[in-house]
């Protein structure tokens, strides 16, 4: 139970009297008029009003005469005449233009038992009346009784009446119409019946029933109509209500003790507002509650006793979600209390209308700022529904209040409030005091569980927490259970935490959120915990194993050189990431470039060969960086290396690697670090491989290795001839004794004739050891060979004048003298020749139909065509080389026979006279003649041989 003293008095309505609209200008009630002396008067109801009702846009009025009046916000009063005697109850819906009254219409010995009950349609007309579309008796039976209470459901299928008999009937069906609607008898009691409401909830429609000693409900959409006793207390006539859905649509009991609100099934909350209730209304919100109090009226609690008479009545407007009276007046004699046009209406005995206008939701909030009723101001904003802005000024307004008055705890809480809509550093720079850090600090958590922090919000609340050395604060904080969970820049809050040395909190988020970089640097650069860092990055995904390490990996090798070093060979080579101390074998596996991880050794080469050697075994196809740098390192461990067996095991090693094929592609790389630290055999045999013999002959030189330069000469000369040559004028300028070797050199270029006698004779020349018996010999062989050569060309001449004698008497004979053919079968198909037949002067005969079959042309003899054709061939390609100059120089300059060459030449025709084109013409026709003839004679010595 509320008791109703504690609540505070306002006056949120302004009350006016209606006046009279100073012409047909649709003016609202209770709108001032203009000053002056064309003011209008107050607004004054016709006599005689016994009820009242509004909805629809209409105050509507019944009154002593049987008229019904309509005053619409125009305030032009209207009506008719509804009942011959009066209107008794009126009830207007407010979703339908429907009318239901209760009035007599008959006079008779008893009055009573002739009321009638009749539905208006009031959209349509009658003769410039209301439309009743139904009319029948409110009394069912034949007793006599009188009509305390009307209802109507807004579907226009239920109506209710009460009587004083305590019973009320139950209208089914449609209202409007006498053969859709069954009317029966719902309710019978000892007690009148004083208030009654329809409550629709989903698909079920419950009757409330108040009489002056109980109150019960129904549920009248079903068969049996179900009963409910709620309560054993009642009320008067006009004292009950129905609330909207801001009160759950509960039914209001105003009882002279208290106030009750009822659910279907059962009772709810009830308050002690004292005096005899008289009529009770709900109103947006609000309980309007007109009583009869003896007590001393609210606008003059300091004026006598006596002075309030018992016919003073006062209105009291209720809030009740928010616990204060929003309005109270004092009142004579109260007709009844209406809700239209946003506005209450109140009607007095004496015709008047009183308007009570609500005031608008800033000046009620302004009213209550000026009394600092903030959590009043507030309540009352949600109930208003104030949006958030409107919200968030308040609470600001209210936190300020606090702030002031000192109250730095219940500030803060309002200054939360407002999160989302003020400015945060509006509410920072108020806590930023060291005295109210702790308040701050609250303000800062709820910033950042709403995620409306940014990175120096977070920093300020870790700093608050370093401070406060509130470690259990900063772990909460920190330690969420998921990423969604998270409401700060995880970032900041580990530079803030590293930098204020809460070193574990840092690494604990960092490992939780994956910040990885600044996890293995707290652990590097502050803790210095070198071992645990290498575990984390061995726990990491490859590309973030991969990027670390080349960022911290010198760090890690200068410390903790063999466990990185691990590390590193199998990231290299089929890395997989380490779940608690055990590797992911399920995990396909993946390996780095192992060159770019070569500069993290620079001061550790044991651990470089170690890595090096272990990648070239396990990966053959690592990287060529792999092999050169340990080709480098083993030439560098080799050219230190002061104990015979070991550097003779290094040599091995170095040659084994030059010999594993991996320096192809770099072979001057190769041969520079070999030549860098003298490594000569690394030197010669890259040379052989590059097949570079003129070094490797240049080298045994500088080196005066007589017998190796002769083995050079033997193993590569067929490849390189100038290589004898080079060993011959090599062995010619020693002083010493050399003739042994000069002599296996003189006997190989006899053999391969690679040069001549005479150029021989002047390399020795310059030896003073060389005598004449070095080459005695060469020099006799090579005469008897020349004197050979000689011979057979001078053979061979003898017979080419021969055959070119004899080639051009047969010549002479075909121009000069007749051919006989004496061929007596076909050089074709060897059969006896026979007419029509084809002769050459070659001598072949053929058959016609032979030559025609397989002669290619009717000028060549298709026998002596093949030889003729390579013949011709011959003789252009002769003539196309004619001017090639280049090609002569270049064959002249590089062949070991240079006669040779220029004979060619010249048997081709290339130093053949010119024809120029200022010869007569007759030494043009004998030149041609004679080119003519050579190419005959050239195909005929074709033909003979």
């Amino acid at each position: 139970m509320a008791a109703y003293l504690q609540w505070r008095r306002f006056v949120f309505f302004d009350k006016e009297l209606v006046k009279e609209p100073l012409g047909n200008d649709g003016a609202a009630p209770g709108a001032t008029p203009a000053s002056g002396s064309a003011a209008s008067k107050f607004l004054c109801l016709p006599p005689g009003i016994t009820v009242c009702d509004s909805g629809r846009g209409s105050l509507v009025f019944g009154d002593m005469e049987g008229q019904i009046w309509f005053l619409p916000r125009s305030l032009q009063l209207t009506g008719f005449q509804a009942y011959k005697l009066r209107v008794t109850h009126l009830y207007q819906l407010k979703q339908h233009n429907i009318l239901a009254s209760v009035g007599e219409d008959e006079e008779g010995i008893n009055p009573l038992v002739c009321p009638q009950v009749k539905i208006w349609n009031l959209e349509k007309r009658d003769g410039g009346n209301p439309l009743c579309t139904r009319i029948f008796p409110a009394i069912p039976g034949t007793e006599p009784t009188v009509v305390s209470c009307l209802t109507v459901h807004e579907n226009l299928n239920f109506m209710a009446i009460g009587f004083t008999d305590g019973s009320v009937t139950l209208n089914k069906g449609d209202i409007t119409r006498d053969r859709h609607s069954k009317t029966q008898i719902l309710h019978k009691g000892n007690y009148p019946v004083t208030g009654l409401a329809f409550r629709q909830a989903g698909k079920t429609t419950h009757l409330f029933v108040v009489t002056t000693e109980n109150v019960q409900s129904y549920i009248v959409s079903g068969k049996d109509y179900p009963r409910v006793e709620l309560d054993t207390h009642g009320c008067g006539l006009r004292c009950s209500a129905l609330s909207d859905p801001s009160q759950d649509l509960q039914f209001i009991v105003a009882g002279d003790e208290c106030v009750y609100l009822y659910q279907p099934d059962e009772r709810g909350p009830c308050f002690a507002f004292e005096g005899h209730k008289l009529i009770a209304h709900w109103f947006r919100g609000y309980l309007v509650i007109v009583s009869r109090d003896r007590k001393v009226s609210p606008k003059s609690e300091f004026t006598s006793r006596d002075s309030q008479s018992s016919d003073k009545q006062i209105l009291n407007i209720y809030d009740l979600c928010n616990k204060f009276i929003a309005y109270s007046a004092v009142f004579e004699d109260v007709v009844d209390v209406l809700a239209e046009w946003g506005s209450l209406y109140v009607l007095t005995r004496d015709g008047r209308v009183h308007a009570l206008q609500e005031k608008d939701t800033q000046t009620k909030l302004e009213m209550l700022f000026k009394k600092n009723l903030f959590e009043m101001a507030i309540n009352l904003a949600k109930s208003q529904h104030l949006d958030s802005d409107g919200l968030a000024q308040i609470f600001m307004q209210y936190g300020d209040h606090l702030y002031s008055k000192g109250n730095h705890d219940g500030a803060v809480q309002q200054y939360i409030r407002t999160i989302g809509k003020l400015e945060p550093s509006y509410v920072i720079r108020k806590f930023l005091d060291a005295q109210r850090i702790h308040n701050l600090t609250a303000y800062l958590q709820t910033l950042h569980r709403q995620s409306l922090a940014n990175a120096d919000h977070t920093t300020l609340l870790l700093n608050c927490y370093t401070k406060l050395k509130d470690s259990s604060k900063l772990e909460e904080f920190i330690k969420t259970k998921s990423e969604s969970e998270v409401h700060f820049d995880v970032e900041t809050a580990i530079k803030v935490l590293r930098q204020a040395g809460y070193y574990s909190h840092a690494l604990y988020l960092a490992e939780n959120h994956a910040h990885h970089e600044w996890y293995l640097k707290i652990q590097l650069e502050d803790i210095k915990n070198y071992q645990e860092a290498l575990r984390y990055i061995g726990k990491l995904p490859f590309e973030q194993a991969e990027s670390n390490m080349k960022r911290y990996g010198k760090i890690l090798m200068h410390h903790i050189p063999e466990q990185t070093t691990q590390l590193l060979k199998g990231l290299c080579t089929d890395y997989r990431p380490s779940l608690e101390g055990r590797s992911d074998r399920e995990a396909p596996g993946c390996r780095a470039n192992s060159e770019e991880f070569i500069p993290i050794f620079a001061n550790n080469p044991r651990e470089l060969k170690a890595f090096l050697e272990h990648m070239s075994e396990v990966q053959p196809d690592s990287p060529q960086g792999i092999y050169d740098t340990l080709l480098e390192l083993r030439l560098q461990n080799w050219a230190h290396e002061k104990d015979p067996q070991v550097k003779e095991k290094l040599h091995a090693e170095a040659i084994s690697l030059l010999k594993s094929g991996r320096f192809c592609d770099v072979f001057d790389k190769a041969l520079v670090l070999c030549q860098m630290h003298d490594f000569q055999d690394g030197v010669l045999y890259l040379y052989e491989q590059g097949k570079l013999f003129q070094q490797i002959m240049h080298y045994h030189m500088q080196h005066e290795q007589y017998r190796q330069v002769i083995t050079v000469c033997e193993r590569h000369g067929e490849q390189d001839p100038s290589l004898w040559e080079q060993a011959l004028s090599y062995f010619a300028r020693k002083e010493e004794d050399c003739k042994e070797y000069v002599a296996a050199v003189l006997k190989h270029i006899e053999n391969k004739n690679l040069m001549p006698p005479l150029l021989v004779v002047q390399t020795l020349a310059h030896n003073s050891t060389a005598t004449l018996s070095v080459i005695r010999d060469y020099l006799v062989q090579k005469l008897q060979k020349q004197s050979q050569q000689i011979a057979q060309d001078e053979l061979r001449v003898r017979r080419y004048r021969e055959e070119t004698t004899r080639i051009r008497q047969e010549i002479q004979e075909l121009k000069a003298s007749p051919k006989i053919f004496q061929k007596t079968k076909c050089s074709i198909c060897n059969s006896a020749l026979e007419l029509p037949s084809v002769h050459f002067l070659c001598g072949h005969s053929f058959h016609q139909h032979c030559f025609e079959s397989y002669s290619e042309s009717d000028a060549d003899c298709p026998t002596c065509l093949p030889e003729n054709r390579k013949v011709m061939d011959m003789i252009r390609a002769q003539e196309q080389k004619r001017d090639l100059h280049d090609q002569f120089q270049h064959q002249l300059k590089c062949s070991n026979d240079s006669f040779s060459v220029i004979a060619d030449y010249f048997g081709r025709g290339v130093f053949n006279k010119l024809t120029l084109l200022t010869d007569p013409p007759t030494a043009r026709l004998t030149s041609s003649l004679e080119a003519g003839l050579q190419r005959d004679l050239l195909m005929h010595s074709r033909r003979g041989t």
